[in-house]
């Protein structure tokens, strides 16, 4: 008979683990999908793993709005330094968060959630770079109109 040298080796190489190889779990989990062996399927860490893709999604959208407001308060509050930079800026990261939007529509629901918490981070992190108190900016987000569509160009003396 033809025993592996190593047989645990070959089991974890056949069988990863979650939490020891979460690629070769991942992709052991797709083929036995790929392959209809349902009943050898992780389904909790499955489950796990469908719920984290949504959830990274959502941050992906809440991260793009964060940035975005928060070159949205700098353009507002500091005036002196804007710049084509800032407005391109502005305009990346609208691109970004409907780019996210887009692919994912059903995280529509989730809008106002997603700004109130983003614009917290935002408003800390336009103080920041902009050196100007906290208390100086606004306690409640900007709006939609504001946020997506107001027109933030530059132009040069």
């Amino acid at each position: 008979m033809n025993k592996p040298a190593h047989p645990v080796a070959e089991k974890q190489l056949t069988h990863p683990d979650y939490d020891q190889d979460g690629y070769g779990w991942a992709m052991t989990q797709a083929k036995l999908i790929r392959t209809g062996q349902f009943d050898r399927i992780d389904w909790n860490h499955v489950a796990e793993e469908i719920e984290s893709v949504g959830k990274s999604e959502s941050n992906a959208l809440e991260s793009a709005l964060r940035v975005l407001m928060m070159h949205i308060l700098k353009w507002q509050y500091q005036p002196d330094r804007r710049s084509q930079s800032w407005a391109l800026s502005i305009a990346n990261q609208r691109q970004r968060f409907q780019d996210v939007l887009d692919q994912n529509p059903s995280l529509k629901a989730k809008l106002e959630e997603l700004k109130s918490r983003a614009y917290r981070r935002s408003r800390i992190e336009a103080a920041q770079e902009t050196d100007l108190p906290l208390s100086d900016f606004p306690n409640a987000p900007p709006t939609w109109p504001v946020i997506l569509d107001q027109i933030f160009e530059y132009v040069a003396d």
